[in-house]
């Protein structure tokens, strides 16, 4: 745990006590309401000997969010979840103690302690409580998320749940949250709840769960505004953190975010290459979902296949950071096409990073199962007769020796998980070995595009207390899975070879996350590839096709993909976003009316 507060400020308080609230930014571990109760318990103690009027915990504290649906499977733990409540409420008699659970409102001496399930609306429990003369309208998370001047209409709810609070003319807002981080994401909490403080001349206190939980990261950041709209008071990002602030007397410490954030929203609308301003996020957010992970499952070490390649690199970095280098083991599993290169980028890597490493080759395993897989196919074509001329067996074989490799390992050596190293780029379009590359227990890059991570390699190298840790040469290489040999070349098949630029590629994901565009939509409009090279319509439509086609094709990959960290404002990770795996053959491009008139007619013929 950081530093509850300075001196300076707890002066600030004691001599300011109506109207001082504490902030509890809590890291919770979903249906251990043991562990989250008894950092509640130490919490409110606090608070209580401080001598605050109130402390306020992120929604679904003692429970964990998101608990999904743990509760209906398991509805006993609604029962011990009551009982901790009621023994909470006990203790709690100096300071009143606000957070959200699933079950009816206990009620206790001098202090309230608040609860709802229904994440849409506050039912059974006080809209405003009253403490030291002080009146508080109470919130839940997306309550704040539906002001129609702020989102242009584009919002949750019929009813705007703050401008109904605002009716019973509280003194101070307060809202119980757990939201995640996204790209862009904090610039609009920030802008979102100023703006509902100015709007509605209220000072607005924001309590934010921190840490993560399976695929989703919480940043913290809890936040104060006074009633002209200005931040007096911010919680650390990703940290665990005890916040004492006044709204009535604007006393409070301003913590700083991760370096980046823009004070505008407008860049959201174009897509860049520039991404500077949210790598500290990223980082801090990939590191926040493999500790948490780990520490939350019991998990200890990991095992992780290291390619010489950018993925690998830059997965081995991000686990050595936090889990501990001691903690990290990289295996080198090169084929008979594995070029020098690629095995000295490795070495290398690992002798800069510090890590545990041992180089194992697959050549003697894949022989094995080609020789006895030749056998196999002979009998099996024997009564079908729809074999490929060309496939990607051998490809697949090859990834899938490597999975075994660390997966061996894992279940040989206590409290140990594979890493799964396919990024988002490559996942969108199925440019992964099911069992093989994607397999493992934690996919840590899942959900950050190809451009994306040559410039997180970069950040890394630039930022960590340890510089250059990733060999310039695996920067500066193009990414290739080295399963095949390219015969335009007679060199390894490089991953553009197979699919298309990067830069291209990305912008296609992008588009088709952020603006929702169709596939007409990016014929004609001009991406930014196409600003500094020449590109033919024909080309572009080919791409265009690939990238449709080989998405429908991965859909199925997409719903088998290990848990990951949702960094981007959109996912495909399965709790992101589903799509129904028999839906490959829509139609991305959209049909018109007369089209659909024709069809009709041949139909009816």
């Amino acid at each position: 745990m950081t530093e509850l507060f300075t001196n300076e400020l707890k002066d600030k308080i004691l001599s300011h006590k109506r109207g001082s609230i504490g902030i509890a930014q809590i890291n919770p571990i979903a249906g251990d309401i043991e562990y989250n109760a008894k950092k509640v318990l130490k919490y409110i103690n606090l608070a209580q000997n401080i001598g605050l009027d109130l402390v306020v915990f992120p929604e679904l504290t003692l429970m964990g969010y998101p608990i999904e649906d743990t509760i209906d499977r398991y509805p006993i733990i609604v029962e011990d979840n009551i009982k901790w409540l009621k023994e909470i409420a006990k203790i709690t008699t100096k300071t009143c103690a606000i957070y959200f659970e699933p079950s009816p409102v206990v009620g206790c001496q001098s202090a309230d302690t608040l609860c709802n399930f229904d994440e849409s609306k506050i039912e059974n429990c006080p809209k405003t409580i009253i403490i030291n003369g002080i009146k508080y309208g109470i919130s839940i998370c997306e309550d704040c998320w539906n002001n129609k001047e702020f989102f242009n209409d584009n919002i949750l709810y019929s009813k705007d749940p703050i401008q109904e609070l605002s009716e019973e003319e509280p003194d101070i807002f307060i809202n119980c949250s757990a939201s995640t981080t996204r790209a862009k994401k904090e610039q609009l909490k920030y802008s979102m709840l100023s703006f509902i403080s100015k709007k509605y001349k209220t000072p607005l206190v924001y309590v934010n769960q921190v840490g993560a939980i399976d695929n989703n990261s919480f940043d913290g950041s809890s936040k104060v505004f006074d009633s002209d709209g200005k931040l007096i008071a911010r919680a650390k990002s990703f940290e665990e953190q005890f916040l004492i602030v006044n709204p009535i007397k604007n006393i409070g410490e301003i913590y700083p975010l991760t370096n980046g954030p823009e004070k505008t929203l407008a860049e959201v609308k174009e897509y860049t290459l520039e991404y500077d301003s949210d790598l500290e996020r990223t980082y801090k957010t990939i590191l926040q979902g493999i500790r948490d992970y780990f520490n939350k499952t019991g998990f200890e070490k990991a095992v992780i296949g290291l390619s010489g390649g950018l993925d690998s690199s830059v997965c081995a970095v991000l686990l050595a950071d936090a889990l501990g280098k001691d903690n990290v083991f990289g295996i080198s599993m090169p084929s008979v096409i594995t070029s020098s290169e690629s095995k000295n980028d490795a070495r290398n890597l690992v002798q800069n990073l510090g890590i545990n490493f041992l180089e194992a080759p697959i050549k003697n395993v894949v022989d094995n199962i080609d020789k006895t897989l030749k056998e196999i196919f002979k009998k099996v074509e024997t009564k079908w007769n729809n074999r490929f001329e060309d496939s990607f067996t051998m490809d697949n074989i090859q990834a899938r020796s490597r999975a075994i490799f660390l997966w061996g390992i894992s279940n040989e050596f206590s409290k140990t998980l594979p890493i799964a190293t396919s990024d988002k780029s490559e996942l969108y379009m199925g440019y992964a070995t099911i069992n093989g590359d994607m397999s493992g227990g934690f996919a840590p890059i899942a959900d950050v595009t190809k451009t994306k991570l040559f410039a997180l390699a970069k950040w890394l190298n630039e930022n960590r207390i340890q510089k250059n840790v990733i060999p310039q040469s695996i920067i500066n290489k193009k990414p290739g899975a080295e399963l095949s040999i390219n015969p335009k070349t007679e060199k390894p098949l490089t991953a553009e070879d197979a699919l298309m630029p990067y830069e291209f590629l990305d912008e296609i994901i992008w588009r088709i996350e952020n603006k929702k565009e169709n596939y007409y939509d990016m014929l004609n409009t001009k991406f930014l590839y196409e600003e500094h090279k020449n590109l033919p319509k024909e080309q572009k439509i080919e791409w265009l096709d690939k990238f449709y086609g080989k998405m429908s094709n991965a859909l199925y990959k997409w719903s088998i993909l290990p848990p990951s960290v949702i960094v981007d404002s959109h996912s495909i990770n399965k709790y992101d976003y589903k799509q129904p795996i028999t839906s490959s053959n829509i139609n991305y491009k959209g049909i018109s009316e007369i089209e659909i008139s024709e069809k009709i007619k041949k139909i009816n013929v």
